[in-house]
């Protein structure tokens, strides 16, 4: 794997728009495989099926203006080694759909969008404002959305759960906890089941600096993550003061 550098060069600004454009290929195909996978299995609403279209659409378009992008700069798509994270957690997680949402829409796009600001500062500064303003104008505020979708539809899963009779109606009125009427304690579980299952799929902790304004958009705040951030030397053993 090539070191991407800081955009600083010709050569690290392919490297970099090269990852991205790896990055939307795989997205392109987790969003249709979410909904071919567990759409019907899991019995999930019609929005569910809207919204990840909609994602799958966006990802295309990521792919395609990213892709142009990097011709633009000297390269092309498969010019350089890429890796296969996103493939690799999403095999792992491919029986549970609460898994799929926490590891790659609230754990790996999440950690898009923190990362994200400083990739354009870095492209801005490099002198090369086509790339930057492509990914804060077009790729940015679309990859909120898509974080967002993956926690609106963990919350719903936690909450259909409880009470099967309610899961249309909380489908239709968003992810903001007011809108769809979690109360504290739901709040509070679901959270608890984040984490559980973040540390069962995700190998190690969460990397700070989190974009909280970036995240709190897209629905979740530092409690769901800033746990994370700590290692958990031995969770099999309680703290015993």
């Amino acid at each position: 794997m090539p070191k991407l550098g800081k955009a600083g060069s010709l050569q690290s600004r392919q490297a970099i728009v090269h990852s991205l454009v790896h990055i939307e290929s795989w997205a392109i195909d987790l969003s249709w495989d979410i909904i071919a996978r567990f759409g019907k299995q899991e019995s999930m609403p019609r929005e569910f099926f809207t919204d990840f279209v909609k994602v799958a659409q966006d990802e295309g378009r990521h792919f395609t203006l990213l892709g142009k992008r990097l011709e633009e700069l000297g390269s092309s798509y498969g010019a350089l080694p890429a890796h296969d994270g996103l493939w690799e957690s999403s095999i792992a997680t491919s029986e549970d759909l609460l898994a799929r949402l926490a590891i790659e829409h609230c754990v790996h796009e999440a950690r898009g969008i923190d990362v994200l600001p400083t990739t354009i500062s870095r492209f801005r500064n490099g002198g090369d404002k086509e790339t930057a303003d492509l990914l804060e104008k077009v790729i940015y505020p679309e990859e909120i959305t898509h974080c967002a979708a993956g926690v609106k539809w963990f919350k719903y899963l936690c909450l259909r759960s409880k009470n099967p009779a309610i899961g249309d109606s909380l489908a239709s009125q968003g992810s903001s906890d007011r809108q769809s009427g979690i109360t504290v304690e739901e709040n509070e579980e679901i959270i608890k089941k984040f984490h559980a299952i973040v540390r069962t799929h995700f190998r190690g902790p969460l990397k700070p600096p989190f974009n909280e304004e970036a995240r709190k958009a897209a629905g979740f705040g530092p409690q769901w993550y800033e746990p994370l951030a700590v290692k958990d030397i031995n969770p099999r053993i309680k703290c015993g003061w």
